[in-house]
């Protein structure tokens, strides 16, 4: 329960910044061009909140908050006395109306590049992609990459870290072969590799892009001796103690495996289970009792219990920190990598290179905002950012009721020098919201066959 209102929590910090952002940058915008804005309002439904300011703009925030919206004066839908005319934003010059609408997914762009400037101030942990081993009769097993290998670049997209590594992969989806260059152990030399990637299956959620390929990233050496006991847990409530080594759980053999004991415990989340360790010497028989958490809208079982575990190695880590300047170029690339990405998902998405059951909605992402708020702040603001540019670009499709249909019927009226007629906009609009809800549907849909 704790991990439900955690993640609601988590969203609406996350989706009330991204929708206040967008409808800024609306606002503003209008708001400088001389436009009458009626009402700002954040989120839908039953008001909560509101106040006007000096210049008559009445700013709501409302019930449900799944979105948001700026009204400005129109004579398309309101009465406007003679003397407001001139503030009505169907009476601006189609460059500020095109100006205006743009604003909004401007400002999620924005956002993103803050998100990750600070995220970049305040400095990112994160390891080497170094591979640990290679899943036998796998694609990467193919081309005989070398355990402890760095991989340094995928199709000469540069990879610092592992995200560097899913995010070149996740580009790669579709292609034939996928390039690798690595940097072969214990050297400086360099080795370039090129993947067979025609038989690639790849089901985002169900694993990594790393992991389907066959790559297991590097982890220190962990043990079944256990180096730390939660207090309160029910590992404690169980009788377990630091320096205990596990031996087998619901009979099954251990063997010195800490992954066999990590998997098997998530399977008995609220159900007793007999549990045997090695204590001074002597076997004892216990009966544990594992509790239950939600991990990526799954129940599982927990005990509360770390394993001894070797160090990471220092030449390994690595932050990514890069200080009052540098971290703002880096902010732009990172946004732009994202940016570039998004794009090519949605062709794929097109031509089919990826399945529309990899869709994700609201439930998804309030999971993935409870998550990354759980690893701290830096991640929380990647997690922002990253979707802030998803949001950026969906409002930017040329689909009617989102911003870039607007955006399209103006070009077109800029083109020909009339405006598109009415009847055809309303059409438009019918069209694009059941393509719309459609899509939300779908989305939806997905996320709950996830849980």
């Amino acid at each position: 329960m704790f991990d439900f209102f955690w993640n609601l929590f988590a969203f609406i910090i996350l989706l009330g910044t991204l929708v206040t952002g967008h409808e800024y940058g609306h606002f503003w915008v209008a708001r400088r061009c001389g436009v009458k804005v009626e009402r700002f309002s954040v989120g839908f439904g039953k008001t909560l909140w509101r106040w006007f300011d000096k210049q008559g703009t009445e700013y709501v925030i409302a019930l449900i908050p799944l979105g948001g919206y700026v009204k400005m004066l129109d004579e398309r839908v309101d009465n406007v006395s003679a003397a407001d005319k001139d503030k009505a934003f169907n009476n601006k010059s189609v460059y500020q109306r095109i100006a205006i609408i743009a604003a909004g997914p401007l400002a999620n762009f924005i956002i993103a590049i803050f998100a990750f400037y600070l995220m970049f101030l305040i400095g990112v942990p994160s390891v080497k992609p170094i591979i640990g081993n290679v899943t036998a009769n796998s694609i990467v097993a193919q081309v005989d990459i070398k355990q402890n290998s760095e991989i340094i670049s995928i199709n000469d997209n540069t990879t610092t870290t592992w995200q560097d590594v899913n995010m070149a992969l996740v580009a790669a989806i579709g292609e034939k072969n996928i390039d690798f260059k690595v940097k072969l152990p214990q050297s400086q030399f360099t080795k370039n590799y090129v993947l067979n990637a025609q038989q690639w299956n790849f089901s985002p959620d169900k694993e990594s892009a790393i992991t389907s390929l066959g790559i297991l990233p590097f982890r220190p050496k962990t043990y079944t001796e256990l180096a730390f006991i939660a207090k309160d847990s029910p590992a404690q409530q169980s009788g377990l103690k630091a320096g205990d080594k596990l031996i087998s759980l619901a009979n099954l053999e251990i063997n010195d495996n800490w992954q066999i004991f990590s998997d098997k415990i998530k399977q008995y989340a609220d159900k007793s289970v007999s549990l045997t360790v090695l204590r001074a010497g002597k076997l004892i028989n216990l009966t544990v009792k594992p509790a239950s958490r939600e991990i990526n809208g799954k129940k599982v079982g927990y005990l509360g219990v770390s394993p001894k575990q070797d160090k990471y190695p220092q030449q390994y880590r690595i932050e990514q920190s890069y200080g009052v300047l540098g971290s703002f170029s880096h902010a732009l690339d990172k946004t732009w990598q994202l940016v570039s990405l998004s794009f090519d998902m949605i062709g794929k998405l097109v031509t089919g290179h990826i399945s529309i059951n990899n869709l994700s909605g609201p439930i998804a992402i309030a999971q993935g905002a409870g998550s990354s708020a759980n690893y701290g702040l830096v991640y929380f603001l990647g997690f922002l950012a990253l979707i802030s540019v998803n949001l950026g670009i969906v409002n930017l499709l040329p689909v009617p009721v989102l911003d870039g249909g607007h955006l399209l019927y103006y070009v077109i009226e800029m083109v020909t020098g009339k405006p598109v007629p009415e009847k055809i906009q309303e059409i438009g609009f019918k069209f694009g919201a059941i393509a719309l809800l459609s899509l939300m549907s779908i989305a939806i849909y997905n996320d709950f066959l996830r849980l």
